[in-house]
């Protein structure tokens, strides 16, 4: 893998504080669902920064999307976030990883996404448009403040999906705030099968738990795959 130059040709806020970025990137090869990339930033003096960053949705020719989350004195996530503007160049390396990847050809899965977790599952989920296998998304987030693509993840877009909100929810929401249990993982999940692999992206605890969780639920430990990130990652 080489490093590339990147064009931002687009940009959105899917919360007040996470921006997606779609880069154009000359020839690039595609990739999976679940892969990322490293982005790498020089400073006018030198000084250079690189951070890994999911990818959020299947290649489109030589665009790709990627989601940031700002995070407090994070000098790459402030600066993508905030700053930087369209017409713009970084650096990218990738695509990168090979077993956080699932396709539709794989068969059933159930995707666990916590927090900004969520954006490595959303390539997933779009990935699977059109094709005939079952896949559940069950959804930690603290707020519906803090949603990511909401337009394409709501109930109504026939997608199998349980928001999970672990501090505040919407007025009328059935499910009072509290942290993703056993019983929400078994009843909306799919039943332990051979074709059946689990995804669970998110912070390092979120994942250690529900990965345990699966487990003791009759998953296969070999059937199931996590990502995990800490303050300084994605």
């Amino acid at each position: 893998m080489r490093w590339q130059p990147a064009e931002l040709v687009a940009a959105w806020f899917e919360t007040p504080t996470a921006r997606t970025l779609s880069l154009r990137v000359a020839g690039w090869p595609g990739h999976l669902p679940g892969q990322h990339i490293d982005v790498r930033l020089t400073a006018p003096d030198g000084y250079r920064a690189e951070r890994s960053y999911s990818l959020a949705a299947p290649a489109n020719g030589e665009l790709i999307e990627i989601t940031v989350q700002r995070v407090p004195s994070g000098e790459v996530s402030e600066y993508l976030v905030d700053v930087f503007p369209v017409g713009a160049l970084i650096e990218v390396r990738g695509p990168v990883g090979g077993w956080f990847v699932w396709q539709p050809e794989r068969g059933a899965a159930v995707l666990v996404g916590g927090g900004s977790g969520i954006v490595p599952i959303m390539s997933m989920v779009r990935a699977r448009s059109g094709a005939d296998v079952p896949v559940r998304v069950i959804y930690s987030l603290r707020g519906p403040e803090e949603q990511y693509y909401r337009d394409e993840l709501t109930e109504k877009s026939g997608l199998d999906l349980f928001l999970a909100y672990t501090r505040t929810a919407p007025p009328g929401n059935p499910r009072p705030p509290h942290r993703l249990t056993r019983a929400e993982l078994d009843a909306n999940g799919l039943p332990p099968a051979a074709n059946v692999t689990c995804y669970v992206c998110g912070p390092t605890g979120f994942v250690e738990s529900v990965a345990a969780t699966l487990v003791s639920l009759g998953h296969d430990p070999a059937a199931i795959r996590t990502e995990r990130f800490g303050p300084s990652g994605k």
